[in-house]
């Protein structure tokens, strides 16, 4: 199979955008734009893959890091030039280059599988991408011949009336033979109204050499969509967010709304899960089996166990066991581990914190640096006070620990296994096994008081 190669163009600043964000970087269900058409163009494995940066070049280039080299094109001279500037690293290379812009997120990796494929059987070097467009206003028409081959491609400005009647357009992505691009855009010319080098002359150019030049029409125009400002970026988030719905619920997750439900691309999630309205979930998380989120949970890079429910409440960056109850209004902070059947009731904070299986933690409690055991009970209210203004210190809560309600724990300190914390108690010092630990001023009655009290205000 020849070499396959990939130039993607993402040096335009994005003024329509209206945003001091460069365009490629705006994300679309939480990843980037650029970073969809990557993550895209990798299944197809070019053997080289080449991003074309500009405004925000290093803003840019720092996101993209490893997946792609980068190329800096000072002066934005067009979409000719910008391709032009991958010329060292691909001028001498053979075999078939794509060139796809970095504001094209939704294109999939089986389009640009079959879009090189088609050219590569056809023989030709040069392969438009068309569509069908249900509106094709503004966009290049593509023109065929008797024999349905490529003839030219107009610009909707520049179209003849019959041409204007034609809805299959060139939607900006291209297949090259590379060395025949490269040689190409040597005699692309800048004698237009802007003064631009243009990317579509290489096709008019090869056609004058009577080159082959072919087309491949996908069959989905939405896919095709080139994001220039905020109303397409919404109709990218949109499209591609049913995309995503449609393949969980054939995968055999339950998604009550899904026009109301938020999943990013690289999100895993087992069959039988439900997910009710208004949840969001993004990054590297795994949901697995049997497992119930929402409504309106928000978890990102987060494991969350089989059979677990997570109600209305916050996770990140933490390992949530199997069979473990979160919620409602529950807030899992980056760090925490939380065991097998453990739960964290409402109003609950917990973060780098270590929460052992069976144990609880029901209501109204701050759970930060700590280590806690087995089947220990947080009653209501406690905190760990972990933060002396510089540093911060662990609890440790050792196995078959209950602790009161309202009781406050100043790290560093440990409660030994099977003790009690008395309720309302500040405990400054570790608590031996099996101990009571009472740490609270004596209560003293005072009788008869309260009525000196209400005399005392009614004069």
């Amino acid at each position: 199979m020849a070499k396959r190669y990939a130039v993607i163009l993402a040096a335009g600043k994005g003024t329509r955008m209206k945003s001091k964000l460069y365009k490629v970087l705006h994300p679309v269900l939480g990843r980037p734009m650029v970073q969809h058409v990557i993550d895209q163009l990798k299944p197809v494995h070019p053997d080289k893959m080449v991003t074309i940066v500009g405004h925000g070049a290093d803003e840019v280039a720092e996101y993209i890091g490893e997946d792609s080299e980068t190329v800096l094109q000072e002066e934005q001279l067009g979409t000719g030039h910008a391709v032009l500037q991958a010329e060292d690293l691909l001028k001498n290379e053979e075999g078939t280059t794509i060139v796809v812009c970095g504001d094209t997120p939704l294109i999939t990796h089986e389009t640009y599988r079959a879009l090189f494929d088609h050219h590569e059987e056809q023989g030709a070097k040069a392969t438009i991408l068309t569509a069908k467009a249900p509106d094709p206003k503004g966009y290049g028409r593509v023109i065929r011949d008797e024999q349905n081959q490529v003839k030219r491609i107009v610009e909707h400005k520049d179209a003849s009336g019959s041409e204007l009647g034609v809805d299959e357009i060139n939607t900006g992505t291209y297949c090259f033979d590379n060395k025949a691009l490269f040689e190409a855009l040597q005699h692309v010319s800048n004698d237009n109204v802007q003064g631009e080098y243009y990317l579509p002359d290489v096709i008019e150019i090869l056609q004058n050499r009577d080159e082959k030049v072919s087309a491949f029409q996908t069959a989905d125009f939405e896919e095709t969509l080139g994001i220039n400002d905020r109303v397409a970026l919404a109709q990218a988030e949109k499209s591609l967010k049913k995309r995503i719905n449609e393949q969980h619920m054939r995968n055999g997750v339950t998604l009550i709304d899904p026009d109301n439900t938020y999943i990013s691309p690289e999100v895993v999630i087992e069959p039988d899960v439900l997910i009710h309205p208004g949840s969001v979930i993004k990054g590297q998380t795994t949901i697995k089996a049997d497992a119930e989120i929402g409504p309106y949970s928000d978890i990102e890079d987060c494991v969350v166990g089989e059979g677990t429910t997570v109600r209305q409440s916050v996770a990140k960056d933490s390992q949530i066991g199997d069979r473990v109850q979160i919620g409602p209004y529950s807030h899992i902070r980056p760090e925490a581990k939380i065991g097998n059947e453990a739960k964290v009731g409402n109003f609950v904070e917990v973060k780098k914190t270590s929460l052992g299986e069976n144990s609880k933690v029901s209501h109204l409690s701050y759970i930060g640096d700590a280590d806690v055991g087995r089947n220990v009970n947080i009653g209501c209210g406690t905190i760990t006070v972990n933060y002396d203004g510089k540093n911060k210190y662990l609890t440790t809560i050792e196995d078959d620990s209950f602790i009161g309600c309202n009781s406050n724990l100043v790290a560093p300190v440990t409660v030994g296994k099977g003790s009690y914390v008395a309720a309302g108690s500040t405990i400054t010092k570790d608590v031996p096994e099996d101990a009571l630990s009472i740490a609270r001023s004596r209560q003293a009655n005072k009788e008869g008081y309260a009525s000196r009290i209400r005399n005392q205000k009614k004069d």
